[in-house]
C-alpha cells in the first residue's frame, strides 16, 4: 500500500502546477511602480515600487507564494528574479524554493554564484 503524499508534498504539487515552461517567459516589469490585483495582495500594501529594494522583495515574495501560472509570467521578471534570488529564496518558503530550484537550474546556480 502507498504512502499518501505529505502535506509538504501537496504544496511542492501546487507550486510546480503554477510554474512557466522556462524562466524566459517571465516578462514583467523591471522598474516602475505596479499595483497587484486583491487576489495576490489581499493584505496590506497592493502597489510596489520596483526601484525600491525593500519594495521589490516584497513584491516577488508576494507574487512567488500566491500567484497563479499567468500571474507569474505577467508580474515577475526574468533577469530580476535571478538577480534576487540567492536573498529572495531565503525568504519564502521551503516549498516555494525547493519547486524553483529543482525546476531551474538557472535558480540553483545563481545562489553557488553568490556564495
Amino acid at each position: 500500500m502507498a504512502t499518501p503524499p505529505g502535506l509538504s508534498d501537496l504544496r511542492r504539487a501546487k507550486f510546480a502546477r503554477r510554474l512557466p515552461a522556462a524562466l524566459s517567459d517571465l516578462v514583467g516589469p523591471e522598474h516602475g511602480t505596479v499595483s497587484l490585483p486583491l487576489h495576490l495582495a489581499w493584505s496590506g500594501l497592493t502597489a510596489f515600487d520596483l526601484d525600491q529594494p525593500r519594495l521589490r522583495m516584497s513584491y516577488y515574495r508576494i507574487v512567488l507564494a500566491e500567484g497563479q501560472h499567468d500571474d507569474l509570467v505577467r508580474y515577475l521578471n526574468h533577469d530580476l528574479l535571478v538577480s534576487l534570488w540567492p536573498t529572495l529564496r531565503t525568504l519564502v518558503s521551503r516549498d516555494v524554493r525547493a519547486v524553483w530550484e529543482s525546476s531551474f537550474d538557472e535558480l540553483a546556480h545563481s545562489v553557488q554564484a553568490a556564495a
